[in-house]
């Protein structure tokens, strides 16, 4: 009886230490419900102490979204802070992603077709703008009057950006190539004064300095995208890393983005004079440029890939990439499909 007595305790004993151990295997397994929300209680994983950096130059939702605080708002939820850095062109937002210091930005077409062929890790969340802003700007009273006469013509550009492939689809459909031109590959700010001193005899670039020079200092436009019949939508992008590893603030800055596109449109005049003051542009400029190029923050689309993909095509057959992409490779809408979905029921 003693011994029976004897066995069943160390049976017990047995039963026990293997379901201490089970218990201790389940909590430090990463496959725990229970505790694959990182000790969140609100169902999403948590961001505590995470900072997220984003591109903050450009007029439209994002500036909107900065100065009325959304981006804050909406990471703040998931215990994020938000660094703003104001840049120039796609290939500086390209620099940032690839070197792990920029998460976020509104990119032009041309950008995430470079980006792809450099390798860098990045997704395509949402379709940010109709694209329609670049513009080939000359003088009032150049002799040039279509893309097709830019031929053996100096046009400064910001290499890589969506202006950069504006020139090249315009060129393409006069039956040109790059060598037909000199581009030269300058920034904003340089080309500006390579434009208005006569150094240059045409600029390719996007809003709101397209309109700036029309507007305020006469320039005229020889080529647009919907002069040459191109779709050339600009894209908000992630860094790929970063939405691996915080699915949910890429949620929540496609919610803050949203957000401030519905204020926009619906605050249009205040909105208008908000951008004014920050780009210390007139008003009128800033209402062209963004009826130029229209915000948006939808799924993208099959128009925009097959768009996409001819683009990529060309550049192709010109030699400016090396290498065959499919555009759709890096298109993500599970992000702007579930941020739509959260603030439909908010």
């Amino acid at each position: 009886m003693k011994t029976n007595r004897t066995s069943l305790l160390l049976i017990l004993s047995a039963i026990i230490a293997l379901s201490v151990l089970a218990a201790c295997g389940k909590s430090s397994s990463g496959n725990d419900p229970d505790n694959a929300n990182n000790g969140s209680s609100n169902g999403t994983k948590s961001a505590e102490g995470v900072v997220v950096s984003i591109e903050s130059s450009q007029i439209g939702p994002i500036l909107i979204a900065k100065e009325k605080g959304f981006f804050e708002e909406e990471f703040a939820k998931l215990g994020a802070t938000v660094n703003y850095q104001p840049l120039q062109s796609s290939s500086q937002f390209l620099e940032g992603i690839a070197a792990g210091r920029l998460d976020f930005a509104r990119i032009g077409y041309i950008g995430t077709i470079t980006g792809q062929t450099a390798n860098i890790p990045f997704l395509s969340i949402s379709e940010g703008s109709d694209g329609a802003g670049d513009g080939i700007l000359v003088q009032q009273d150049s002799p040039i009057q279509s893309a097709a006469d830019l031929k053996d013509k100096k046009i400064a550009v910001a290499k890589g950006s969506s202006s950069w492939g504006l020139i090249l689809r315009a060129l393409d459909k006069e039956g040109l190539k790059a060598s037909d031109v000199e581009m030269i590959n300058l920034q904003p700010d340089e080309a500006q004064s390579a434009f208005q001193s006569g150094k240059v005899d045409a600029w390719a670039v996007w809003e709101p300095a397209r309109s700036n020079q029309v507007n305020n200092f006469g320039a005229k436009i020889v080529a647009d995208s919907k002069s040459i019949g191109a779709y050339t939508p600009g894209y908000n992008i992630v860094r790929a890393k970063f939405a691996e590893e915080h699915p949910d603030l890429v949620v929540a800055y496609l919610k803050a983005y949203e957000r401030a596109l519905r204020w926009e449109n619906q605050n249009l005049d205040e909105a208008i004079a908000l951008l004014a003051g920050l780009k210390k542009l007139d008003e009128e400029t800033v209402r062209v440029s963004i009826a130029n190029n229209l915000p948006l923050n939808l799924p993208i689309s099959d128009t925009a890939n097959e768009s996409q993909q001819r683009t990529a095509d060309i550049l192709l057959e010109l030699g400016e990439i090396k290498q065959q992409v499919d555009v759709t490779a890096v298109v993500d809408n599970s992000f702007i499909t579930k941020a739509l979905e959260e603030l439909k029921a908010e």
